[in-house]
C-alpha cells in the first residue's frame, strides 16, 4: 500500500457543499483506502491505498451521490508531495506559512497566459510556475490577491491551493512513506 493524497475543492465554505469529515473518511474507506486522515474541514485527505490513481473521478462520484454535490479532487501520491514542497521557491514560507500559497494543478499548464499572471500581480507578490504547482508569495495576504483570484483561469487548468502551513501538515501526516 502507497500513500496517497486527496484536496477536495471548495467543500464546507460557508453554509453549502458541506462534507463532514467522518462521511469523507468512511467514503475513501469505500473506495479500498486504509489508515484515512483528514486535515482541517476543508478537504485535506491522506490515506493508504494500493493504486488510487483513478480514484479521484471514482471519490467525486461517491460524494455526488451522498452530498449532491461533485466537487473537483486532486489525487497525487507521496513522492509527488514532496517534491512539490521541496520545489517551493520562497524560503520565507516556514516564517509566514499563511502567505506562501501552493497551487496543486490537476495537469501541466502547457498554455498558461502569463500576460494575465503580471496583469493580476500586485507589486509585492511573486510566483513561479512549476510543472506540478503554481506557488504563489501574498505577503498583503492571499484574500486580498487578486492574482490568487484568477491564477486557476490565466494558467489554464484545474488547480486547488493550500497554504504553506496546511502543505507542511499534509507533509507530515504523509510521513516517509
Amino acid at each position: 500500500m502507497n500513500t496517497w493524497i486527496a484536496l477536495l475543492r471548495g467543500i464546507n465554505v460557508g453554509s453549502t457543499r458541506s462534507l463532514p469529515m467522518k462521511s469523507l473518511i468512511a467514503l475513501i474507506q469505500s473506495l479500498g483506502g486504509e489508515d484515512v486522515r483528514t486535515y482541517i474541514q476543508s478537504g485535506n485527505v491522506v490515506f493508504r491505498h494500493r493504486d488510487a490513481r483513478r480514484l479521484a473521478g471514482t471519490l467525486r462520484d461517491a460524494i455526488a451521490r451522498e452530498c449532491g454535490f461533485a466537487p473537483d479532487v486532486l489525487v497525487f501520491d507521496a513522492a509527488r508531495l514532496r517534491a512539490i514542497a521541496a520545489a517551493n521557491p520562497f524560503p520565507e514560507a516556514d516564517a509566514a506559512p499563511t502567505r506562501v500559497h501552493v497551487f496543486f494543478l490537476a495537469a501541466p499548464a502547457t498554455a498558461p497566459d502569463l500576460d494575465a499572471l503580471e496583469r493580476h500581480r500586485s507589486g509585492s507578490e511573486r510566483y513561479v510556475l512549476g510543472e506540478h504547482a503554481f506557488y504563489l508569495h501574498t505577503p498583503d495576504g492571499f484574500g486580498k490577491s487578486r492574482l490568487a483570484e484568477r491564477a486557476e483561469k490565466a494558467l489554464g487548468v484545474a488547480a486547488t491551493a493550500r497554504n504553506w502551513r496546511t502543505v507542511s501538515k499534509l507533509l507530515e501526516m504523509a510521513g516517509g512513506d
